[in-house]
């Protein structure tokens, strides 16, 4: 009896320190993951986070943005919030220079070239090599163009977004650009950050550039849900055009 005693006594202990054992290693690997998700985003110690919205492009305001670029925001916004920084949003053309907030902070910005102003900037300054033709010369079109390669929009069927992160210099404070040819692709391409950073994160590592062109396929089937990653256009996108 004292023997079965004793022994089950043993085996509770044994199952207490294996226990025990598990949940510290998940702990720990859990902990170095997000510290991982944290630098990848340049998000680590509570940093600053703005975040740039683009104008609503049918809106007299110069201030108002589309219901789907607001839910792009949200997307950008909860992985920023989970990781501990600190949220501030800003409409473009509120202002066009970098303000000590803007350059102390890890930014994100969404939209076109034409729905925000400071894409464009962005655009011309890290990634010349891509660009998107204005409206009033491509239509409903809005191609993308990069490294000899075009991208056209056809209306509910097909439509592009380029997702990338940016070296701007400032250590740990990366950019990162959203730039869709419409608000659905800002929040698909929103979406597919948040969702495949692991895989950027093991493809191009902690601080590495990249540049993706995602197609957003069937949209008006499909809403944004259906993103295929169309090509790496890493190379071509930070060259001169």
């Amino acid at each position: 009896m004292e023997s079965s005693i004793g022994d089950l006594s043993i085996n509770l202990l044994a199952s207490v320190i294996a226990g025990t054992a598990v949940w510290l290693f998940q702990r720990a690997r859990r902990r170095r993951r997000d510290a991982r998700r944290r630098r990848f985003f340049g998000l680590a110690g509570r940093a600053e986070c703005v975040i740039v919205a683009p104008r609503h492009a049918a809106s007299p305001s110069p201030y108002s943005v589309n219901q789907l670029d607001v839910a792009a925001i949200v997307e950008i916004a909860t992985v920023a919030r989970e990781c501990g920084a600190n949220v501030v949003l800003k409409v473009q053309g509120q202002n066009v220079l970098f303000d000590d907030t803007l350059h102390s902070a890890t930014e994100f910005c969404v939209g076109g070239p034409e729905a925000n102003t400071r894409m464009k900037a962005h655009l011309a300054t890290f990634l010349p090599g891509l660009t998107m033709d204005p409206y009033e010369e491509a239509g409903d079109a809005l191609h993308l163009r990069v490294g000899g390669k075009v991208f056209t929009r056809v209306p509910g069927e097909s439509e592009f977004a380029a997702l990338a992160k940016v070296d701007t210099g400032r250590v740990g404070k990366p950019l990162f650009l959203v730039c869709g040819q419409t608000a659905i692709t800002n929040r698909a391409a929103a979406r597919y950050l948040s969702e495949h950073y692991p895989t950027l994160l093991s493809r191009y590592g902690l601080h590495g550039q990249f540049c993706l062109l995602l197609e957003v396929v069937r949209p008006s089937a499909y809403g944004d849900r259906v993103v295929r990653e169309r090509c790496d256009v890493t190379s071509a996108a930070f060259s001169e055009a």
